[in-house]
């Protein structure tokens, strides 16, 4: 049964690491428009001169936590709070304004506000799973 979990907080980890480096490098091959989209929410357009950066270099840093086993537990901690303020700001963002910049990259700004309300959701149940298992259940790495 110790495998089993063993290897749902592999698959777990290797699905962050796949959605941020997809994501980051999306971002990254459309940098200037990812700007404009951040000056152009009204709860961002604040920050919009460093956000972007700070986006893409976390998702990079996350990523690379979560291949090894020794920082993983701080990979999915990482991912479990990226993933809950980005949900956090879609809830928001969807409740106060009518005017939706999306500034997602690839796949997800195909997705409605909605749906990707539901895809973050989903992703930081399986973060908080992922988490809660491999506390549980990992040995000490060496």
């Amino acid at each position: 049964m110790k495998k089993v979990k063993t290897r749902v907080v592999e698959f777990i980890s290797y699905f962050f690491i796949l959605l941020f480096c997809y994501a980051s490098i999306s971002k990254i091959m459309d940098f200037e428009n990812f700007q404009i989209q951040i000056s152009e929410s009204p709860l961002l357009n604040a920050y919009a001169g460093f956000l972007p950066f700070a986006i893409i270099i976390l998702e990079l840093i996350i990523a690379g936590l979560l291949c090894y086993r020794k920082t993983r537990n701080v990979g999915m901690i990482g991912s479990f709070i990226l993933m809950l303020v980005f949900t956090g700001y879609i809830a928001l963002i969807l409740s106060t304004t009518e005017k939706l910049p999306c500034s997602c990259g690839g796949i997800l700004e195909k997705m409605s506000w909605n749906q990707h309300l539901i895809f973050n959701i989903g992703c930081v149940l399986l973060a908080a799973i992922a988490l809660v298992m491999n506390i549980k259940y990992s040995r000490p790495a060496r």
